[in-house]
């Protein structure tokens, strides 16, 4: 009977806990809910001008919908104009702009102006007239900047200073163009002294986003109502009171309470917890990465407003692009389509996919290419960060990849000839060298491939894709690096394992390497059908015909011209620049160097398939007996498994160390 007891008393307690767990869960909702004015009986509450329309309440008042003395002052006076659109009317101005937002928290006001030409009114605009005022640098809109602007009449405008400033299409005529500069900046001297240009006049402080989107965020001081706000409260004029600001909601305790708790009931609090829950554990994998995306985007773009290049919507976007007609091409980040930003002006525009690497792509191509000009570095000329949709806008090159030229799969593409490819290789190297020495920091680029160097109508070469360079002091060689990227066939072996050395510039010298033995080659640098083992990897092959003075076999029309010597000498810098440890292979220097030599007999590099870690003389001795039965086994397992280049070349070297190894058939 006792045992009996007590089970029925551990049963009541844990039934009394439970209940008083859902009772204690539902009263912060409770509470609120019970503390909130009445909307039927209360004229100052909460109004619209129509169902999709910003909620209007103090310190602002809608004097259609609500009496005078539920707003702060005057300056919070808002209108119904045609019924469903809200207005606020600036005081001094008299300029009236429609609000799309408030943000009672944040005590912030989104406007834009009534009329679609905005600029006619920027003479009047003087915000220090209202209560209102810009946001501070520091809060969330850093993409605009706040400043004075001088707006000048122009009949002509060089490329050089349009893209600095703004142009106003509506104020503009068909025999000239208007344009505002910020006043803070030194070209606007140097247009007072343009004469195709005349000043009009000089605006007030305004923010910059009234330029791109017509529209400009204002935040209030008084009243302060924000830590209301943020509880969950609603400010008010005290009762009987026009000084005094009251809370209503938030944390205070109501009267109602246990009424509105037994009403509720338990089993209503238990289905919103198990829901909530739910819904935040579903939600919380789908959105995680896209919060952490957008907090760096944002970050990123705060310290890059000063920037040179274009800012787009994607509105702006899909107009250039003829909504994505012609498409170009299509990568791992992104597709690629042509477009027009003018009559004259084609450029290349790269969208990028939603899912693309946490926008680590889309900042290290705005923040590395975007400060940089090199006429071997391809430009960037805008972009867009329209909320989740990206893009990149390049000029426009017309012949495109440089694989297309040297593996040919259809008529329209011919292959280039030796000197060409010397000039495209030499270019190629200025366009390292300035990424590695002519920036403020080093630019390792980390996917130097012939489907990444464009060329333009002339076959000038442009490096293109640093969606997964990194950068780094210049007096530092080496950097970190947590995983292995760039493209397989082109990794340095120091990327893969530090084994063979520590990551750093070098890596792009070895990219480069294998980039011109292809163009030598003009074939891939591994033929998985090759009947001899011995052909299977090119730059091997090529090794041993050069190191036994044979013919290189190279697709040249007279052996005897100077096509055939331009050949073997890019052949031979590229197998310095293949070397496995990055100590021996030369700086983006000395290539220079080697590849500007005039009839020169380069020297042959030492056998770069050899890792320069051989360990002990019972290792070498070992690793030339299973040499050749190794690199056959590996051979199959890659034709098998189609693995290119690198599989191959790790194969053979960590086959050849395995001491576990006895017998290979």
């Amino acid at each position: 009977m006792e045992v009996m007891r007590r089970r029925r008393l551990m049963g009541l307690g844990f039934g009394t806990f439970f209940a008083f767990s859902i009772i204690f869960l539902q009263s912060p909702m409770l509470i609120l809910a019970g503390n909130q004015p009445d909307d039927n009986n209360d004229l100052c509450a909460e109004r619209k001008c129509s169902p999709d329309g910003p909620a209007v309440r103090f310190p602002f008042v809608l004097r259609e919908k609500q009496p005078q003395y539920c707003g702060y002052n005057s300056g919070f006076n808002l209108h119904c104009y045609q019924s469903n659109r809200t207005i606020l009317e600036l005081p001094s101005s008299s300029i009236k702009v429609k609000v799309t937002n408030i943000s009672y928290s944040s005590q912030m006001i989104e406007v834009r102006f009534v009329e679609t030409c905005f600029a006619k009114h920027l003479s009047d605009l003087d915000i220090s007239t209202t209560p209102f005022s810009y946001p501070s640098p520091d809060s969330r809109n850093f993409f605009y900047e706040v400043g004075r602007y001088s707006l000048f009449n122009c009949s002509s405008m060089s490329r050089e200073y349009e893209s600095q400033w703004v142009r106003i299409d509506c104020l503009g005529h068909h025999r000239y163009k208007v344009y505002a500069a910020n006043s803070s900046l030194e070209v606007r001297d140097r247009a007072d002294s343009l004469e195709s240009c005349t000043k009009m006049y000089d605006t007030k402080s305004v923010s910059s986003s009234i330029f791109y989107t017509g529209s400009m965020e204002l935040i209030w001081s008084l009243p302060l109502c924000r830590k209301c706000e943020s509880r969950g409260g609603i400010c008010r004029w005290k009762k009987g009171s026009r000084s005094l600001i009251d809370c209503l909601g938030g944390n205070k305790h109501h009267s109602g309470i246990l009424q509105k708790l037994l009403i509720s009931g338990p089993i209503i609090g238990c289905l919103l917890l198990i829901l909530a829950i739910s819904a935040i554990r579903l939600a919380y994998s789908a959105m995680k990465v896209n919060r952490e995306d957008q907090r760096r985007l944002k970050k990123f773009l705060q310290d890059y407003a000063a920037m040179q290049p274009t800012r787009y919507s994607y509105a702006e976007i899909k107009r250039i692009t003829s909504d994505f007609k012609d498409k170009l091409g299509e990568g791992g980040y992104g597709n690629v389509y042509k477009g027009k930003v003018s009559n004259n002006i084609y450029v290349a525009v790269k969208v990028l996919h939603s899912s693309a690497d946490n926008g680590e792509e889309f900042i290290n191509e705005v923040g590395i290419i975007g400060r940089i000009h090199h006429v071997n570095v391809v430009r960037l000329l805008g972009f867009c960060a329209d909320g989740y949709e990206r893009a990149l806008v390049y000029e426009f090159l017309p012949n495109g990849s440089l694989d297309k030229f040297i593996f040919p799969d259809d008529q329209e593409h011919h292959t280039l000839g030796m000197e060409r490819l010397q000039d495209i290789a030499l270019g190629i190297a200025r366009g390292i060298e300035y990424l590695h020495q002519g920036c403020e920091q080093r630019i390792l680029h980390f996917d130097i491939k012939p489907h990444n160097i464009l060329l333009d109508e002339n076959y000038n070469p442009k490096i293109s894709d640093f969606g997964l360079a990194k950068m780094c002091e210049k007096g530092k060689s080496e950097v970190s690096m947590t995983a292995a990227r760039g493209t397989m066939g082109y990794i340095a072996p120091e990327v893969f394992s530090r084994h063979f050395g520590n990551v750093s510039y070098k890596s792009d010298i070895y990219s480069f390497g294998m980039l011109l033995l292809e163009m030598v080659g003009k074939r891939k640098n591994i033929n998985a059908d090759a009947q001899n083992i011995s052909q299977v990897y090119f730059p091997e092959w090529i090794y041993g015909r050069l190191t036994e003075g044979e013919d290189l076999r190279i697709q040249v029309d007279d052996k005897e011209d100077g096509e055939y010597k331009i050949g073997k000498k890019l052949a031979i810098v590229g197998l310095w620049c293949i070397q496995w440890n990055p100590v021996n292979r030369p700086s983006i220097k000395s290539v220079l160097q080697m590849l500007e030599g005039i009839g020169e007999d380069h020297i042959l590099p030492p056998n770069p398939f050899v890792s320069g870690k051989a360990g002990n003389p019972e290792d070498r001795h070992y690793n030339k007996q299973l040499g050749d039965k190794a690199r056959k086994s590996v051979f199959m397992v890659s034709r098998i498994i189609h693995c290119n280049v690198y599989r191959l070349q790790f194969g053979v070297h960590f086959l050849s160390k395995m001491k576990w190894i006895t017998y290979i058939r």
